[in-house]
């Protein structure tokens, strides 16, 4: 499969007519963080319609954008005619050589660590509980990292548009704030003062990964 973007027309949007995207995720957090930076530029973003019904595309890629491609192009398949929206995105520290990547929603589970059939999903404790263990023995000038997101916009099983975002920032040696998802209390933000998980979502748009690459996706597609 191509990555690379086709020349496929589509029309600009005036804030009379509203751009309209459906985002394939089941992440509540995700679709959250997308509504807010979408409000932001006129966008109404929808999830998938039955997306809860379709099989997951295997996510296998070496690279969020393959992650994200395959997703975009899968999903735009069950929406005839309109534009379907994808990212992959994660955590990458630099002291660990850019892990855990691509693997960031998985990265407890690739260290053995799962949640039993009958539990809650803990994924978001169990990740964070790893990259705590495995960050304890380096002091706060090696502690950088980034999130980082890309964010595909395909139509009918063609890849129309490609943006990505990043955020630099630090990771703390223990939790902070109640808000946000993933790696969020992890995640400080060193112009703000503050991690992820403690801002709240109008500020975290200025300043997220998601957020940013909403905004460039937004301008191409206005183009």
């Amino acid at each position: 499969m191509s990555l690379r973007a086709k020349t496929i027309e589509v029309p600009p949007y005036t804030l009379s007519m509203a751009l309209r995207l459906y985002a394939a995720t089941t992440s509540a957090g995700k679709l959250r963080d997308f509504r807010t930076a979408a409000l932001a530029h006129s966008v109404d973003i929808e999830p998938l319609p039955g997306i809860e019904t379709i099989p997951a595309p295997d996510e296998d890629g070496d690279t969020f954008l393959e992650n994200a491609a395959t997703k975009a192009v899968f999903y735009s398949r069950f929406a005839p005619g309109e534009l379907v929206v994808a990212d992959d995105s994660g955590l990458e520290v630099d002291a660990l050589g850019g892990a855990p990547g691509v693997r960031s929603a998985r990265y407890a589970a690739d260290s053995g660590l799962v949640d039993s059939p009958d539990a809650n999903d803990n994924t978001d404790v169990w990740n964070n509980m790893v990259l705590l263990q495995k960050m304890e023995a380096f002091p706060a000038a090696l502690r950088t990292a980034r999130y980082h997101c890309t964010l595909v916009a395909a139509r009918d099983g063609e890849v129309v548009q490609v943006a990505d975002g990043t955020v630099e920032g630090m990771i703390l040696d223990a939790p902070r704030g109640m808000g946000g998802f993933g790696y969020d209390p992890l995640f400080y933000v060193q112009e703000l003062g503050k991690s992820m998980a403690e801002i709240d979502l109008e500020t975290k748009l200025s300043v997220s990964h998601r957020g940013r690459a909403i905004a460039a996706l937004v301008a191409m597609l206005a183009r």
